[in-house]
């Protein structure tokens, strides 16, 4: 058996509000292997987003352990969850996040040069993404030139580029029509097998999350 990608132990996360305590996550065990996408089932305000902030370890104050590649997560410092954010985990949310004043592969190769890939080496990667998620025609076009699918599907290159252990996807194709929205997802779903990695997909969507090797639901902060 090998090592699951991520492990969740007893993950909870609450919150103040006043004098109100609000438990979001209630101890979420979860494991996920090497190359398996896993759908992350549940209504609005189930707390899913929250789930995906703790494994992108993009907030803290959460108990109970975050295993990424092996790592355990509470033990990094600052600079040591930038470095697992940037070397192991990749991220496609709801809202594309493209940066306006570049282009398709600058967008891609940004992230890339982050890692400290080199600048002609990152855009034959970018320029190969791109074309396999149909955007070969597009490469020099800026985010405002590009369709919603079009910049969506830019986003889910730049979460590829630097070959992460894990893509977590929050709500990918939320803000799609129906039929681009499968298209995406098609394209999002055969791009992460190809690439051989293991994904995290929030998702509402029952039709969509079928589609995907495992469906986890998530309700009032539990999974069953």
């Amino acid at each position: 058996m090998s090592e699951p990608v991520l492990q969740l132990t007893g993950l909870s996360r609450s919150f103040t509000q006043g004098e109100e305590t609000i438990q979001v996550l209630r101890g979420v065990d979860l494991a996920i292997a090497p190359g398996e996408i896993v759908a992350l089932l549940g209504p609005s305000g189930s707390g899913k987003s929250t789930l995906l902030q703790a494994v992108g370890l993009l907030e803290g104050g959460f108990e109970g352990s975050i295993m990424i590649a092996g790592t355990e997560a509470a033990r990094l410092d600052a600079h040591g969850r930038t470095v697992m954010r940037r070397d192991r985990l990749g991220f496609v949310y709801q809202f594309h996040h493209l940066l306006p004043d570049f282009n398709a592969t600058e967008n891609v190769v940004l992230p890339q040069l982050v890692h400290g890939i080199g600048p002609a080496q990152a855009e034959v990667r970018a320029r190969a993404l791109l074309s396999a998620l149909g955007l070969g025609h597009r490469l020099t076009h800026r985010p405002s030139q590009l369709s919603g699918g079009e910049q969506q599907r830019v986003a889910v290159a730049r979460a590829l580029a630097n070959r992460p252990a894990l893509v977590l996807a929050d709500e990918p194709t939320g803000n799609l029509d129906e039929q681009t929205a499968d298209i995406v997802l098609a394209e999002f779903l055969r791009l992460v097998r190809e690439e051989g990695s293991a994904a995290l997909v929030a998702t509402h969507n029952e039709r969509l999350a079928r589609r995907m090797d495992r469906v986890v639901r998530l309700h009032e902060g539990r999974l069953g």
